[in-house]
């Protein structure tokens, strides 16, 4: 089971996570989230990272052209275009300047489920409210899950995460409020419960 941990700020929360095998960490740029990092946290991030885990840039509010010049900047491995803000040509747009490329979405906005689609990396399936921490009806994806590479991700946590996975067998998962105590605030032991929870699925 890949698991990716999103929404850091800090080095030591990614030490914690990959310690604790987590695949992938998330640091969030969006200009409204309470969870969006600076370029030096995003780059402290970034450097904990290298060479152990995946590093993915989450975006939601940026041009495509403009986030991925941020991650070959700040050299995430991975750019994540979050949401109904983008469309196809985004996505060739960003791959023109990032190799990988990862699309991220939500049921509700009638999305085309098949990985690669758009031309993406990988495909992300979240909440109506992406960091909301709500979790969702997952009947829907019952007899219509994508196949390949796909993260779920919306409302998991160490609680709910075994029982997710069980019921739509998803081939990875992302959490971010799933792990804090506060939102924007991580907790290490949170972040270290959900990987072990997610990798006993």
């Amino acid at each position: 089971m890949y698991v990716k941990i999103c929404g850091l700020r800090t080095a030591d929360h990614a030490h914690v996570a990959i310690e604790a095998g987590a695949h992938a960490v998330g640091v969030v740029m969006n200009r409204t989230s309470s969870r969006r990092a600076t370029p030096d946290e995003a780059r402290v991030v970034v450097t904990a990272a290298r060479g152990r885990a995946d590093s993915v840039l989450v975006v939601n509010d940026l041009a495509a052209d403009e986030a991925a010049r941020t991650a070959r900047d700040l050299e995430f491995d991975v750019l994540q275009l979050h949401g109904r803000a983008y469309g196809v040509e985004d996505f060739a747009a960003a791959r023109a300047i990032v190799p990988r490329v990862w699309r991220a979405t939500s049921l509700d906005l009638d999305p085309p489920l098949e990985v690669g689609a758009w031309g993406e990396e990988r495909l992300l399936l979240d909440a109506p409210r992406p960091g909301s921490g709500e979790t969702w009806d997952l009947t829907g994806l019952a007899d219509r899950a994508p196949e390949g590479q796909w993260l779920l991700a919306g409302g998991l946590s160490p609680a709910n995460v075994g029982t997710a996975v069980s019921t739509v067998r998803p081939w990875g998962v992302d959490v971010s409020s799933g792990v804090e105590v506060a939102p924007g605030e991580k907790s290490s032991d949170l972040i270290r419960a959900f990987v072990a929870a997610a990798s006993a699925s």
